[in-house]
């Protein structure tokens, strides 16, 4: 597995490669010390996952992701010396997949790798079950291929577990708690701000207005409701 570090801050990149090298033998670790080298490192290597620091000289954290995204869904988990809930939020909304606050431990690095590649593996195709329609959205579960109006709508892994847990339980209010459990594991059943921003990209690919949602409702202190529409 590749790992590509692009973090400006030597003694935390030299840090991390040295712990994959005692703890996790079966990783290659790629450094880049700002953002511009980091993309080149991207396209020539391929990574795995992609650990990116915000503050870098010549092009940030927040640019290399939006660049990244244009051509890839890779896990990217933010790194960051700042608790701003802002920065947490954008860097989220631009697509990544997790957020870790300067000084962090290995081991913390290491469990949220490994729960971003978990959530990277694509629910089982469920070939006995019906696709799920409701207004002019449509759920393969076959194919695992989500259209409306008969358009392709691309989805992150993270983005059709969300959905596929909510077109099962089409109708029901799935609580908050037991969303997070499911799509981002039990570590993150207080993790709110992920939740609420997934729930905000679902609705700009599928509702119609996505500030008067008809599909995917909020049901207030309690969780969200997919509903099922007629056409």
């Amino acid at each position: 597995m590749k790992i590509l570090v692009i973090d400006d801050d030597k003694n935390i990149v030299e840090a991390i490669t040295i712990g994959f090298q005692l703890q996790w033998q079966d990783v290659e670790v790629i450094t880049a010390f700002d953002g511009e080298k980091g993309m080149n490192a991207f396209y020539d290597q391929i990574p795995d996952v992609v650990l990116l620091d915000v503050m870098m000289p010549y092009k940030d954290g927040f640019s290399v992701l939006k660049e990244i995204r244009q051509s890839s869904d890779v896990p990217v988990i933010m790194l960051t010396a700042r608790g701003d809930e802002l920065d947490k939020v954008k860097g989220l909304e631009l697509g990544a997949d997790d957020y870790l606050t300067k000084p962090f431990s290995h081991m913390e690095l290491f469990a949220r790798i490994r729960a971003v590649l978990r959530r990277t593996q694509m629910p089982a195709p469920v070939s006995a079950a019906p696709s799920f329609v409701t207004g002019d959205i449509t759920i393969n579960f076959e194919n695992r291929e989500v259209t409306k109006a008969g358009k392709i709508i691309k989805m992150t892994p993270t983005e059709y577990k969300l959905l596929f847990l909510m077109a099962r339980n089409a109708g029901r209010v799935v609580p908050f708690e037991t969303l997070l459990d499911k799509v981002w594991g039990p570590e993150y059943r207080d993790q709110l701000d992920y939740l609420k921003t997934y729930l905000s990209r679902l609705r700009k690919k599928l509702e119609d207005e996505p500030d008067q949602p008809k599909f995917l409702l909020t049901e207030r202190s309690m969780g969200y409701r997919l509903m099922k529409l007629g056409k």
